[in-house]
């Protein structure tokens, strides 16, 4: 039977995802299920009877009288002969999630060796050797830059997933979903560190501020930071690609809906917006680590949080659409 169900999901893929469409969908899974009952009971196989069923009720064309669909199934057939969409199997899609991974992984080291690069210079005092102290932090900068370019290639080969229109199947959605939620956990320590990590990295400029080694404070400020930032790049860079994956759908489509996902269905008001809404977080830690670092008032910087808070809520409350 969960063939049945699984071909009947096929059939109507590419159908809207309007209240007719899915009564029509019910009914049909309901007459199939009368048929493969009775061949069950008059002594036919479970295969004989699955393709027996296949047979007399897989054509949604010839059913589309007797469902109401006619309509309906001639618009998604010219739609769908304008603008074909791109199957992409479960094998694409395990593929595409490792080559997500590596370049989540290369993104957020490349940003954190650019971050934790400023300490070089700042502990080479200690060392008394500052030109040591500077060429490795252009060192650290390099391949950091060099970890950055690499992740940019690192699923290139799957750059037809969002350049073209494609879509997946009912399975394959579900993979994608059951690896989402099982990363979502890891995610949110990784986010929930990482952000602390960020607003604590000035503790090491207080705890040295009183001795002879007050470079040490600095110095260490960059590497906590860098470690909080790679956390939150890493985790969010790897949480898109299956986004990505679940959005592929059309969601006017019944296959729309097997996203399924929290936030799927936010949507902003331009591109602007999403960009804007996008990189926000980014921005304020930046700007927190630079005012504090600048002014060494930590224990006045933390305010920005609380303020970025509210301006967040404030922004996304103009960015994104109304559902009304």
């Amino acid at each position: 039977m969960e063939t049945i169900k699984s071909y009947l999901e096929a059939m109507f893929a590419g159908m809207p995802n309007s209240a007719e469409v899915r009564k029509a969908k019910s009914e049909l899974l309901q007459m199939m299920e009368d048929k493969y009952n009775e061949l069950i009971e008059s002594g036919q196989s479970e295969n004989t009877a699955v393709g027996t069923v296949i047979s007399e009720f897989g054509n949604l064309d010839e059913l589309a009288d007797d469902l109401g669909l006619t309509r309906e199934i001639e618009e998604v057939r010219g739609k769908e002969a304008e603008t074909p969409r791109r199957q992409v199997t479960l094998d694409e899609v395990q593929s595409y999630i490792e080559n997500r991974k590596k370049k989540a992984l290369f993104l957020a080291l490349g940003i954190m060796l650019c971050i934790t690069s400023v300490a070089c210079p700042i502990f080479s005092p200690l060392t008394h050797a500052y030109t040591v102290g500077v060429t490795l932090m252009f060192l650290c900068i390099g391949a950091g830059v060099g970890f950055i370019i690499y992740s940019g290639f690192a699923d290139s080969e799957f750059r037809y997933i969002t350049k073209t229109l494609c879509q997946i199947d009912m399975s394959t959605a579900s993979y994608v979903k059951d690896k989402r939620r099982s990363f979502e956990p890891v995610r949110a320590l990784c986010v929930t560190l990482g952000v602390v990590l960020c607003v604590i990295c000035w503790v090491p400029c207080v705890m040295f501020s009183t001795t002879n080694a007050v470079v040490v404070g600095p110095a260490l400020l960059f590497p906590i930071a860098g470690i909080g930032v790679f956390l939150i790049v890493y985790s969010n860079v790897l949480i898109k690609g299956f986004d990505i994956l679940l959005r592929l759908n059309d969601r006017t489509t019944i296959s729309g809906s097997y996203k399924d996902l929290p936030d799927s269905e936010v949507q902003y008001v331009s591109k602007t917006a999403q960009t804007i809404a996008a990189i926000y977080w980014p921005v304020v830690v930046c700007a927190y680590l630079i005012v504090s670092f600048l002014t060494f008032q930590w224990q006045i910087t933390w305010i920005i949080w609380p303020i970025a808070a509210v301006m967040h809520r404030v922004i996304m409350i103009n960015c994104v659409k109304s559902d009304e």
